[in-house]
This record gives structure tokens, sequence and C-alpha cells, in this order.
């Protein structure tokens, strides 16, 4: 008997397959910060050796009854941290590229990988497919979702309203440190473009709508629009490349920060509107990307 991903419920009883509870978005920090203390102890653990499980016994001396130091092993990040580690490592490896659409997980190698147990996987895996970012199919297993080109578009659609409502609030609350930030991107998008460097351009263009939205103060529409966008990201980076596109995109990202640096909430609204109302066209003329 297999369950969704693939695997033989009856090779490991000890893991359950119980769907979990979803992790909230503000347990973030607060199981990263674990992860890390995880890992610190085990490493202070392995440098400082074994102690005697006696108190007043010290260990001998001679090396004749001493063990080798404790090995960190698979098993030592448990529970809500390890979920997270997983699912981090995940939308990290979507934001770089490093997985396609299409592209199978498979849960003893993300296990192996990670030093993680299958289940700490498992409930990964339902994390990130309740934020639309995996697909599981029963007794095949899990793989990153493919997004079509018209739902590209619904999301696209998506982020214009909330990234509108982050430039305005940005023009209006942007510190003067924050609006010189905006104006070094800009001249370095200028320098991208005029260089022919579209791989830096398109890492650019990504920096300053997430500036944008820090910026804005908008910390639950932060939260959707990271949702949204790690589903766009091979959309994003494919058509940054298209012949043409950082040439015509460039005059939209620049109204943009001129808008916000100014101050000018509605301006930054509408360059913020016509920015992407431009990703639209450009997706629409897209009869199909595929996967690879």
């Amino acid at each position: 008997m297999v369950n969704h991903f693939g695997d033989n419920i009856f090779s490991d009883p000890a893991e359950g397959l119980a769907r979990p509870p979803p992790l909230r978005p503000e347990s973030f920090a607060k199981y990263s910060l674990k992860i890390s203390l995880l890992i610190e102890s085990a490493t202070a653990s392995a440098v400082r050796g074994p102690r005697s499980a006696v108190r007043g016994n010290r260990m001998p001396t001679d090396g004749s009854a001493r063990e080798g130091p404790a090995q960190v092993t698979s098993t030592q990040i448990r529970g809500a941290a390890a979920r997270l580690h997983v699912s981090t490592h995940i939308r990290r490896a979507l934001w770089a590229g490093d997985l396609l659409p299409g592209q199978r997980l498979v849960v003893q190698d993300l296990a192996d990988q990670l030093g993680v147990t299958r289940s700490s996987v498992r409930e990964a895996l339902f994390d990130l497919a309740a934020d639309d970012l995996v697909e599981t199919v029963p007794n095949r297993g899990a793989s990153i979702r493919v997004v079509s080109v018209d739902e590209a578009i619904q999301i696209t659609e998506c982020r214009s309203a909330l990234e509108r409502l982050c430039a305005r609030k940005a023009a209006e609350h942007a510190t003067e440190a924050q609006r010189a930030e905006l104006t070094e991107i800009g001249e370095r998008l200028r320098a991208a473009v005029a260089e022919e460097d579209f791989h830096t351009y398109s890492a650019l263009n990504r920096e300053l709508h997430d500036l944008v939205i820090e910026f804005s103060g908008q910390a639950v529409v932060k939260r959707q629009l990271e949702r949204l966008n790690v589903q766009m990201v091979r959309f994003q980076f494919r058509l940054a490349l298209r012949s043409g596109r950082p040439q015509e995109s460039l005059p939209q990202l620049l109204a943009i920060i001129d808008a916000v640096t100014a101050g000018d909430s509605a301006a930054a609204d509408a360059a913020a509107e016509a920015q992407l109302a431009s990703v639209i066209d450009q997706l629409r003329m897209t009869e199909t990307l595929p996967p690879h």
C-alpha cells in the first residue's frame, strides 16, 4: 500500500501520514531560528565530544575508553523546523531556477539531501501544494506544478492590483534613504540595458519590485505577492530575455522609480499598472512556454 507520494507506508511505521496543519507565515522566523540553533548545538556537541553520563566522573584521559566525536545525524532536524527547512529549500530552488515546472520531487532524495525524515518532506510538500507550487498525484508522487499561460495572465492581473497599492504606499511612506536606493537601482537598470547584460537586468527588475513592496510597509500584501510571484519565476525570466523586451520595459520601470521618489502616489499607481499591463500583453503573445 502506497501513499500520494509513492512511498510504501509500511516501510517506516514511525512516520505517520496524517495531513499536517498548515504552517503559519508568522512562524517562519521562529522556526528558521530553531533550525540554526539545532545545527549550532549539534556542531558544538561534535567539537566537545561525549561526556560521562555519571556526574563527577571524568572521561578517561588515556584514550582507552574514549569514543569518537559525536556525529551530526540526519534526524537532528525534526518537526516543524524540518518541515520549514524543506519548504524553504524548495522555494529558493524555484526562485533560482534550479527546479523546473513538471520536475518530479522524490521524497527519499530530498530527505537524504536535507538531513530530515521522509515525514518532514511529505509535510512540506503538503504545505507547498496548498500554495499551488507543488502538485501531488496519488501513487505517483509530487512534482513542481506547471503554470499555463492563461493562469500566468490571471496571476499577473492579481499582482497588478496588489503592486499598484504597494507603489502608492511606497510613494507616501518611503524614507529619503529608501528613495535614494530606488534611484540607484534605476541607474543600474540603465547600465545593464546599455551593456546588454540582460541577466543582470532581469535580477534588478525583480529587486526593484521587491523593494517597492518592502518600502510600502504592506506586510499582508507582501506575503500574498510572494506566493504569486514564485509561480511566475520562469515566465518572468524568459520574458526579460525576449528580444527587445528590456529596452521596452526600462522606461516603465524608471517611471515607477520616478513617481515613488517624487512622492506622487497617483503617478506611482499609474506607472505600476502600465508596467504590469505590458507584462500581460507579452504573455498573451506567448502561445506556450515549454517547461524546460
